[in-house]
């Protein structure tokens, strides 16, 4: 049975579960949805090919640190952009895993690069670090 045919399944003994009135019905409906999960898992997922673009270094950086660490090989097709990187994952670990692990840690790396770089140009080259204002004119 393919993965398809099982989740196809999962998803009717849900319907029927959710659409049951009889406790008899209900507990045949929750063993039936405990088989087939089982065997979903059991299934292998097929791993594809995703494309990611991080144009941003520091991101592209932890991005191919983190997908190392997961065991995965990231690369670039001859002729793509620095900033292209190329990984062949399972979409349930690239969607459950691996991005949001990589979006988590880029928040907490761009806190980190932001806060440094206010310190150092404030101490280094200037204490006001304001936007500069709007002017309804050329200065003059």
């Amino acid at each position: 049975m393919t993965r398809e045919e099982i989740i196809a399944k999962i998803r009717k003994v849900e319907a029927l579960f959710g659409g049951s009135e009889f406790a008899g019905e209900m507990n045949a409906a929750a063993s039936a949805l405990e088989r087939l999960n089982a065997q979903l898992a059991a299934v292998p997922e097929a791993k594809i090919e995703f494309k990611i673009s991080l144009p941003d270094p520091w991101k592209r950086q932890l991005f191919l640190a983190l997908a190392r660490r997961h065991s995965l090989y990231p690369y670039r097709q001859s002729r793509q952009r620095h900033a292209t990187v190329m990984v062949r994952d399972t979409p349930s670990h690239m969607n459950q895993v691996l991005w949001p692990e990589f979006l988590q840690l880029s928040k907490l790396l761009h806190a980190y690069l932001d806060e440094a770089t206010r310190d150092i140009i404030t101490r280094g080259v200037h204490g006001d670090l304001s936007e500069a204002p709007e002017s309804p004119g050329l200065p003059g």
